[in-house]
């Protein structure tokens, strides 16, 4: 399983994201509720123009639902090239390799062809 990619943002974007920050319940004054182990320690999400902290991006970002959809796209539909006539289609299996006119063209070649061996057999 390989490991989430981590979204770099714009400048807008991080502007964005650090106006989000003070919004988290582990905000205090700049530095992290979570990292602090008797010291203080600055929020790393405040600092970077990454999403690294996992509070952050579960909890908080999506109060923002522009900023997330931007930094976190729906996955794509995969799509694929048709092997006869090469348009794109979205397949519904991911074993399909032709669109559906295609398909229903080559199943009518392949009867016919069934059917003409079948008649030449008797």
């Amino acid at each position: 399983m390989t490991a989430p990619e981590i979204p770099h943002m714009t400048y807008q974007q991080y502007r964005a994201a650090r106006r989000l920050v003070r919004k988290c319940c582990n905000y205090d004054c700049g530095n992290c509720l979570l990292l602090d182990g008797g010291e203080e320690c600055i929020c790393p999400q405040s600092i970077t123009y990454s999403v690294i902290c996992k509070w952050f991006r579960i909890a908080v970002l999506p109060l923002a639902p522009g900023l997330c959809a931007a930094l976190f796209p729906a996955p794509s539909v995969r799509r694929r090239r048709c092997r006869e006539c090469g348009r794109t289609f979205a397949p519904p299996k991911h074993n399909t390799l032709y669109c559906s006119t295609c398909a229903a063209e080559r199943a009518k070649r392949s009867k016919r062809t069934w059917a003409r061996k079948n008649r030449a057999d008797v």
